[in-house]
């Protein structure tokens, strides 16, 4: 069924090295913006929680702005839109750029607003979830709101989500499939075009639905990893038979 990867394609190359191609884009688009992501969903999720009264409520209409729009919408709007609201020099800078980077850095920039949007509220019920003591402790010892945050409450919250986090790094990586609709020749674009060039459709996205697969598998391995060696002491759930059944009880217990 997969023959059709190693024949010849138009340029010269074989088909599989078409979608070797496509996936160092899909990588490169969810790694980095996976990175910016997490950094700004921080700062606005520890910003959806702050006091102030100016930081919330902008925390919040980030929030809610990004995370309510559709990303193929974001994606048309970083590519068409916004080099039309720039200052003209720099939108027909943009608009030169020459492929594939005209096309990577609008798909980079709207992933990692849409993603961070939904980190922000990963964050948030991260802190939410921390007793108010600790708070408290933190200014009874003297330290002042940005030292709580970032000595005591965040370090704690990160720890607790990791588990929920991992539905977003898997995430990021798959809407990496809608910068094919700005011309970013990323996975699922080049399982399209070996598509039309072949007529082997089924061949086609049948092998990119697997490294998909073996993109969510190694992504979940590498947070469980993660979520592994960042637990909270004391937190974690472990199995114990009992009468030949795995029951789960807390650490310490028993």
């Amino acid at each position: 069924m997969f023959n059709v990867l190693f024949e010849q394609g138009s340029d010269g190359r074989i088909y599989l090295l078409w979608l070797l191609s496509g996936l160092g884009w899909t990588l490169s688009l969810a790694v980095l913006g996976w990175l910016i992501a997490f950094v700004v969903g921080t700062i606005v999720g520890v910003g959806r929680t702050s006091r102030n009264r100016f930081i919330a409520p902008a925390s919040r209409v980030y929030v809610e702005v990004f995370r309510n729009i559709p990303v193929l919408v974001q994606m048309f709007l970083w590519y068409f839109v916004l080099p039309e609201l720039l200052p003209a020099a720099i939108g027909t800078w943009i608009k030169q750029l020459n492929p594939p980077w005209g096309q990577f850095f609008p798909a980079l920039l709207c992933l990692s607003f849409y993603t961070a949007a939904r980190v922000a509220e990963q964050v948030r019920a991260g802190l939410e979830a921390l007793p108010a003591g600790q708070r408290e402790a933190a200014a009874a010892l003297g330290l002042n709101s940005r030292k709580t945050y970032y000595l005591v409450l965040v370090p704690q919250a990160l720890r607790l989500i990791v588990p929920s986090l991992t539905s977003e790094v898997m995430g990021i990586y798959k809407n990496t499939s809608v910068a094919l609709t700005i011309g970013l020749l990323e996975l699922t674009a080049r399982s399209r075009q070996i598509s039309e060039e072949t007529f082997q459709t089924f061949a086609a996205f049948a092998a990119a639905t697997i490294i998909y697969l073996l993109l969510a598998l190694l992504a979940y391995r590498l947070m469980l990893l993660i979520d592994n060696k960042a637990r909270i002491p004391g937190t974690a759930a472990v199995q114990k038979r009992t009468n030949g059944l795995f029951a789960q009880v807390p650490n310490g217990a028993g």
